[in-house]
């Protein structure tokens, strides 16, 4: 089916490319960050991190205020973004880690490939996160997902966010670059869309730092700011988000010298919220007061930070608090460029066009979050409105809250109001019913990994599908 959709789509492509000039389709480019906290930029209410490049894009867009990940650890996360698909539909259920079985599978549509076959250039900087066996035929790369040209790495940055070694160009190892990370990445998409051989065609990147996720290493001038602190875990921290912003700015500062701020649509987001407890080590990221962090699905673990700008079509200066999850923006992605959705399988997300010209967005599929390896009891969630339905792996405990009214989830109303306590648990036990069927059942027969392939690229199996 999927090759049959992908057919049907390229059988149509020079009539829709007949009917849309080159001109009028719109770059686009998705920023991921990797553990930033909804509290960790300036304006979003930090007063003390430093995030100047974000903040002139935030009053250049459109801020979401309640904006979600789609799951709160990494992988599953990046998945939804390329599928429209909630995690455990498209099979990445949990973090992927190096040697792992566990892989985004070519039989997932990714909007790379729609778009790809819609005569757009597409390129992945940064962090991949998407298989276990990274640059390894055995398993499916970003090239396999529609990407024409990479810079990766399967998960962190080696040794750490400065000078890393282990960065992979289109298959084949880069040895070690110098420079923080973050700002690699941004040179990277920068050079390749300015040296593509036809400049006619629109572009797509995905830019996904390592910042600031651990192995935390910022370098001194990111750090400057903050010489006041004692605690130099903290400064390492605050650099690190400071030294992600210059590099989303050194991103602008090149989309601007190329000529394509007018034509190109911009979404920053996170992939989930800030590791640890934020009180010590280099993980210090804030959820403002959300209640729970990274792997929770209370608020703290799945509210990012969200911006788009758009010129022309998003309204400087604006913001929303209608929900959006990260799913939403393949299907966005394909609205915008006019694709048909697969028809073939569930897709999770919803357009968030209308949000641009403030309207109610439409959904077919809740806002929904399972984690297998989040601390019990607060496995598996789901949205509707201002109420949000809390539960236990197995389904059998729940809490209930209004968000619009107890934002900080501290209050459980599952007694309170028991029709909507009982209409929300019926909800979600069907729906999370539905997901897991619909999905490889590799989190039932989760083994011991195999010993990490230290030998990058050097394998010749074929890849499972």
């Amino acid at each position: 089916m999927r090759l049959f959709f992908l057919a049907m789509l390229f059988s149509v492509l020079p009539l829709m490319v007949t009917e849309t000039h080159a001109s009028e389709r719109p770059n686009i480019i998705v920023f991921l960050t990797d553990d930033l906290g909804w509290g960790d930029l300036a304006c979003f209410g930090n007063d003390r991190i430093k995030t100047p490049h974000l903040d002139q894009f935030a009053a250049e867009g459109l801020k979401l205020t309640q904006c979600y990940s789609a799951c709160s650890v990494c992988s599953p996360s990046r998945s939804a973004i390329l599928t429209g698909r909630t995690p455990y539909r498209n099979g990445v259920w949990r973090w992927i880690p190096e040697g792992s079985q566990y892989h985004l599978r070519t039989s997932e549509i990714t909007v790379a490939e729609i778009l790809k076959e819609r005569g757009y250039d597409t390129c992945h900087a940064g962090k991949w996160h998407l298989n276990g066996l990274f640059n390894d035929k055995a398993q499916p790369q970003p090239n396999n997902h529609g990407f024409d040209h990479w810079l990766a790495t399967q998960n962190n940055a080696s040794p750490h966010h400065l000078n890393p070694d282990n960065f992979v160009r289109n298959g084949v190892a880069a040895g070690r670059i110098e420079g923080p990370s973050a700002m690699i990445c941004a040179n990277e998409a920068v050079d390749w869309i300015g040296a593509r051989k036809n400049t006619d065609n629109p572009f797509f990147v995905t830019l996904w730092t390592h910042e600031p996720h651990e192995p935390i290493e910022s370098a001194e001038e990111y750090m400057k700011p903050y010489a006041d602190l004692d605690d130099p875990d903290l400064r390492q921290h605050y650099g690190n988000v400071t030294q992600m912003d210059a590099a989303f700015g050194r991103l602008m500062a090149g989309i601007d010298k190329l000529g394509c701020r007018d034509n190109t649509i911009i979404f920053f987001t996170s992939d989930n919220g800030p590791e640890g407890d934020g009180t010590k080590g280099r993980s210090r990221g804030s959820t403002a007061g959300l209640r729970g962090r990274k792997r929770h699905s209370h608020e703290g673990g799945i509210r990012v930070p969200g911006i788009v700008r758009w010129p022309g079509r998003v309204t400087p200066g604006t913001q929303s608090d209608t929900p959006v999850i990260g799913s939403d923006l393949f299907t966005t992605i394909c609205d915008i460029v006019g694709a048909p959705l697969p028809a073939d399988r569930t897709i999770d997300g919803a357009s968030i066009l209308p949000i641009f010209e403030g309207k109610p967005v439409t959904r077919t599929q809740p806002l929904y979050w399972r984690n297998h390896l989040a601390p019990e009891p607060y496995r598996v969630a789901l949205r509707d409105g201002d109420w949000k339905i809390v539960a236990a792996e197995k389904l059998a405990t729940f809490e209930l809250y209004n968000l619009r009214e107890d934002w900080q989830e501290t209050r459980d109303l599952s007694t309170k109001y028991p029709e909507k306590f009982n209409e929300l648990r019926e909800k979600l036990i069907a729906h999370d019913a539905a997901v897991l069927k619909e999905g490889p059942d590799w989190w039932k027969n989760d083994v011991p990994r195999p010993k990490a392939n230290r030998n990058v690229g050097r394998h010749e199996h074929h890849f499972i599908e």
